[in-house]
């Protein structure tokens, strides 16, 4: 069944959000405003789903939280500055799970913040967080796969696993916009009349988006193990669910294991490609080297003759019109032997490319 308010504001954009599991076996979900909105279904379940969507998350969180009866310290501890937090009060408990969102090479791992009781399961996320709104559309059919007579704890831990199921999946979406970023980066790469000074950005920016995201996974396992592993009264110790909490953190070493795949695959691209630009620089220099060395023989064979030229023109050497045969003989001469003489020396220095036979 559900519940719109008068505005007819849509299950996916509403603000807030409420799912319910009743102690008769029937589901519910409801929009509202705030968490007031909630009490009585809340009160009425035997366990509840709450989303909720924030403008100024470390605000608005503290009142969230305090309305539905958390105590102050929970969320302030969880907004400690970190990306990943687990805390456990024994009668409630809280956890702090990276929300990936991609832009470009801009990899924000986003906050989200979630809350529990021994019938409430509460998700607190910026509106940046485009997170569950395919949840929230089939939260009853959620609902409807707890078993009614199942223990409180297994019933939290049901709607809990699905809710960071949902989180993780997402995140592993944005791995797909990051390899089709590379993808683009490297049709850039293999323009060789790409600019060179644009392209060293885009790789350091590529390097550094997979290392935001990895770190992001990173986190998200902790706080599995941290569910595990951590024996919390609030949630199920039956094996069965355990082990579906141990899938949510294999297939988080999974995508971790990709992305890493996908670094490896980006660090060898580039370095095939850094060989290819260093072969254009060296067939380049080459280039520049013969042209330099072409250029000493010319330039010898040049200034020899004119060097002669302008000693001889001195008005020292009385030279006259009867001299002209044996000067120009001696500009010839001396021009073909600098040449000759300039030509060896570079080729012994090996300045000019070997002929092949």
């Amino acid at each position: 069944m559900d519940r719109k308010p008068e505005n007819g504001e849509s299950i996916a954009d509403a603000k807030a959000f409420c799912s319910s599991l009743l102690r008769d076996g029937t589901t519910i979900k409801q929009v509202g405003r705030r968490p007031t909105d909630f009490a009585k279904l809340i009160a009425w379940s035997s366990v509840s789903w709450a989303d909720f969507v924030v403008e100024d998350l470390e605000k608005e969180a503290g009142d969230i939280a305090r309305s539905l009866e958390f105590s102050r310290s929970l969320v302030a501890n969880l907004m400690n500055g970190r990306i990943s937090a687990y805390e456990d009060y024994d009668d409630e408990m809280g956890l702090l799970m990276p929300a990936v969102t991609v832009e470009g090479f801009n990899v924000t791992p986003n906050p989200l913040i979630i809350l529990i009781k021994s019938n409430l399961v509460v998700t607190i996320h910026s509106g940046k967080v485009v997170r569950f709104e395919r949840l929230r559309r089939y939260a009853e059919t959620m609902m409807r796969k707890i078993p009614v007579d199942a223990s409180q704890q297994d019933k939290v831990t049901h709607a809990l696993i699905r809710i960071i199921d949902e989180n993780n999946g997402r995140n592993f979406d944005h791995l797909r916009e990051i390899e089709a970023q590379g993808d683009k980066l490297s049709q850039t790469l293999i323009d060789v009349n790409a600019p060179r000074e644009l392209i060293g950005p885009e790789i350091y920016h590529m390097k550094h988006a997979l290392l935001t995201y990895l770190n992001a996974l990173w986190a998200t396992v902790d706080v599995i193990n941290a569910l595990r592993y951590g024996d919390a009264e609030l949630l199920t110790d039956d094996p069965r669910l355990l082990g579906r909490v141990g899938a949510l953190a294999a297939d988080v070493n999974n995508q971790i294991s990709l992305a890493e795949h996908l670094s490896e695959v980006l660090a060898s691209g580039l370095e095939v490609l850094q060989s290819i630009y260093n072969n254009q620089l060296q067939i380049l220099n080459n280039k520049m080297a013969m042209v330099t060395a072409y250029l000493a023989v010319i330039g010898t064979a040049v200034l020899v003759p004119n060097t002669l030229a302008t000693i001889l023109s001195n008005p020292a050497f009385a030279m006259g019109p009867q001299d002209a045969g044996w000067y120009a003989a001696v500009l010839v001469a001396s021009t073909v032997v600098a040449t000759l003489i300039s030509f060896w020396w570079v080729q012994k220095k090996g300045w000019l490319p070997k002929s092949s036979h």
